[in-house]
């Protein structure tokens, strides 16, 4: 029988206060999936096969490509680098005078960047990227490295140019802050989710609205594209895990959740789907996209 939508996996108590932040990553070469949590509890949890775990610290975080390597940051404004191996800290950024809200790793393993870039190697700030005065709250890198997405606290987005460093595109679409967005692997669209409850499809090369999605009852909080282009996965304050696809239509809800939804992440294959929430607990779900 084909697999169908369901739940597959539930950790609770993962750590002691809400979990905000999620990043997966699929280890080819040894067969298993890596997840990273990040919580008000100041921890950032390393689970491999989610059944065994080591704690880091801090709080928001993403994973590189290519690299064993994972990143966090926290308000105090600090930025860690993580070894996904051993669990031990490599290197320790001080990216004062300002909180770290979010951050992302670049296609380029030897950089990332949180508004302001920073080299992996050297610890220092490589340049910055002028956001006009806008209070940033998420930030996507396109897979193909062209393209920085920032969503900003009074609901404009910018597109730029990686290149250049230039602005390509402003998108005056919502009118609440962006709490999340994220290109689609071949990186023609770009997705964004608001407070004001609506997910925005774009075409990245024209700024061109390609669709409009409203199915939550509240907020959209997280967003993550699956590897086939086409799906797409939403969480809200009304506490439900969302399959989505291009063609502006809800092929699946979870509602497992009891509490709002801030994080979600599909693995490579886009097979499964992990989110995380205010209550603590992990969830993971098997996706037959």
């Amino acid at each position: 029988m084909a697999n169908q939508y369901s739940i597959v996996f539930k950790q609770e108590q993962a750590h002691d206060d809400v979990i905000w932040s999620v990043a997966l990553k699929t280890n080819k070469k040894e067969n298993f999936e890596t997840v990273v949590t990040g919580s008000l509890d100041n921890l950032v949890k390393v689970y491999n096969d989610v059944m065994r775990s080591w704690i880091c610290s801090e709080a928001w975080r993403d994973i590189s490509h290519n690299l064993p390597i994972a990143a966090s940051s926290s308000l105090d404004a600090h930025i860690h680098l993580w070894n996904l191996e051993n669990g031990k800290q490599i290197k320790s950024i001080v990216a004062a005078p300002v909180d770290d809200w979010t951050l992302a790793f670049s296609p380029d393993p030897s950089i990332w960047l949180q508004v302001n870039f920073f080299g992996v190697e050297s610890r220092k700030k490589e340049y910055s990227l002028d956001m006009r005065g806008k209070f940033i709250l998420s930030i996507a890198y396109s897979p193909d490295g062209k393209y920085l997405a920032s969503g900003a606290i009074n609901g404009i987005i910018s597109i730029f140019d990686m290149a250049t460093g230039k602005l390509l595109h402003t998108l005056e679409g919502h009118a609440m802050p962006i709490c999340s967005l994220t290109f689609s692997p071949d990186s023609r669209f770009l997705v964004t989710a608001s407070d004001d409850g609506y997910m925005e499809i774009y075409d990245v090369q024209h700024a061109n609205l390609a669709g409009l999605l409203s199915g939550h009852a509240s907020w959209v909080l997280n967003m993550a594209f699956c590897s086939d282009n086409t799906h797409f996965v939403s969480t809200s304050s009304d506490k439900s895990v969302k399959v989505d696809v291009e063609m502006r239509t809800c092929v699946h809800a979870f509602f497992n959740h009891q509490d709002q939804v801030w994080g979600v992440k599909c693995n490579r294959n886009g097979s499964k789907i992990v989110s995380v929430r205010d209550d603590q607990e992990i969830h993971i779900y098997d996706c037959p996209i």
